[in-house]
């Protein structure tokens, strides 16, 4: 158990050893914290190690006989890490019991994007992913300016998600994509609500346990324990976990309690981006000019909203 400390800064129970002593600078004063990193470079970290994890899992999916597979192995080693590490404790009040639940099941439903990763190129899938987000940035906006920024996201993402032709898109990639992306909505509100009534990452471990619980099961039946269990597929399994689930949520946890999630649905228009170069670097896809061209659209969108969208509202 960490060192209980008292709001002073200073350990319970601390006595000190001379008296009459003239005053001087207090040692055990708390000092002032330097100023921690803009938040938005909490998001843009989450998107790298995300989408670098998601390109790792998807060279998973062969080995593992399935997506579900690479998603049960995700979840459960992300929720293992996380328990491991927060060590939390079960929600007292019903209400906060049953926002760790729907969490827990919108972060199961993003990973629908495996599903998707299975018929359709990961920058691809990724970008249908990002209109979850972009709804809930489109939806909530105050101003016009901001809502600029949303319209060119949205145009980026259009032209990323076409390669040619709209039927040369498998039906199947495309549903599984766009029920990840009503999930990801989901969570981006869940995940900022839980962050809200909690001080700690508590929650976000316990919503993971939850994903796990709801998704190994079809990882079991479609791949089987013995394809899941070998030591390479878990070692590489861990990284992915870290990569793709541990850190990011967590980046997008401690994010979303200091920037609106409208900012934080913007700024995740970087994803395509990322990847597209991490389809490219680790697994061979390329892009049409098309895609590519996408890109300026989205990096001027994500540049926009947090040039413009980190000053203070009017109340």
């Amino acid at each position: 158990m960490a060192l209980q400390r008292s709001s002073a800064g200073t350990d319970a129970g601390h006595v000190p050893t001379e008296t009459g002593a003239a005053a001087g600078p207090d040692p055990t004063a708390v000092r002032p914290r330097r100023p921690g990193p803009p938040a938005p470079v909490f998001v843009l970290g989450s998107v790298v190690c995300v989408q670098l994890g998601q390109a790792l899992g998807k060279g998973l999916i062969d080995d593992v006989g399935g997506p579900w597979g690479v998603v049960a192995l995700r979840l459960a080693l992300a929720a293992v890490v996380l328990l491991l590490w927060r060590r939390p404790r079960l929600p007292a009040a019903r209400g906060d019991r049953l926002l760790v639940l729907a969490f827990g099941t919108s972060i199961a439903g993003m990973n629908l994007v495996y599903s998707a990763m299975a018929y359709l190129p990961l920058g691809v899938a990724v970008t249908l992913q990002l209109l979850g987000p972009l709804a809930i940035a489109l939806g909530s906006v105050r101003r016009w300016r901001d809502a600029l920024w949303g319209v060119l996201a949205v145009v980026g993402v259009l032209l990323f998600a076409a390669p040619g032709a709209a039927g040369s898109l498998p039906a199947a990639g495309l549903a599984y994509a766009l029920a990840s992306a009503a999930a990801m909505g989901s969570y981006l509100l869940l995940s900022r609500r839980a962050g809200a009534r909690s001080h700690g990452a508590g929650p976000l471990a316990l919503a993971v346990a939850w994903a796990a619980v709801l998704t190994v099961p079809y990882g079991l039946v479609e791949s089987g324990a013995a394809r899941l269990t070998g030591l390479s597929t878990l070692a590489m399994a861990l990284g992915v976990a870290l990569l793709s689930a541990v850190v990011p949520y967590s980046l997008e946890f401690t994010a979303l309690r200091r920037l609106p999630v409208r900012v934080v649905g913007v700024l995740q228009s970087l994803e395509p981006v990322v990847a597209g170069l991490a389809g490219l670097l680790l697994l061979r896809e390329w892009l049409t000019a098309v895609q590519w061209a996408a890109i300026g659209c989205i990096a001027a969108a994500s540049a926009g909203v947090v040039a413009t969208g980190q000053r203070p509202e009017p109340s």
